[in-house]
């Protein structure tokens, strides 16, 4: 098994990450749940009956060089989805009961989240949920009050 460090992600990519982080760092691979600043990846059996494609939903191949998936608050540093076209795919847009799915990444071979200001994450093969992360607020006068994360 091949693996992949950020150093080698970021020149296949042509993507850039900030200079504080080592780039010699070996990338994590992971098949579960996973989150990285505002944006959480969840298989896709977790939420099956609560995000699911339309006839509205498009599907793409995931370009090596990325697809922006977020962009931070404030427009600030992009999360970009990495992978090998073909083998890799993204479907956007998508019913999610939630309202937080941004699409779902289908993948055959390990594919990327990278971020200037937190690295890359690696996916393993399999469907995903993308989306946003929520945090729970303090009680306001009829229920909860609930936000996204901020990054």
């Amino acid at each position: 098994m091949n693996v992949m460090t950020l150093s080698t992600l970021t020149d296949l990519t042509g993507l850039e990450v900030l200079d504080h982080l080592d780039r010699s760092v070996s990338i994590p691979v992971i098949d579960g749940l996973q989150a990285q600043g505002d944006l959480i990846v969840v298989p896709h059996r977790l939420l099956r009956e609560a995000v699911t494609t339309g006839r509205w939903t498009r599907t793409s191949a995931v370009p090596l060089s990325g697809i922006e998936l977020l962009r931070s608050a404030a427009g600030g540093n992009p999360h970009s989805l990495v992978g090998d076209a073909g083998i890799c795919t993204w479907s956007t847009p998508v019913h999610d009961t939630r309202g937080l799915a941004l699409g779902i990444l289908d993948t055959e071979v390990v594919a990327y989240l990278i971020h200037p200001e937190h690295g890359a994450t690696g996916i393993a093969p399999g469907r995903y949920v993308i989306g946003r992360q929520r945090e729970g607020g303090t009680e306001v006068h009829l229920g909860s009050r609930v936000q996204l994360v901020a990054d």
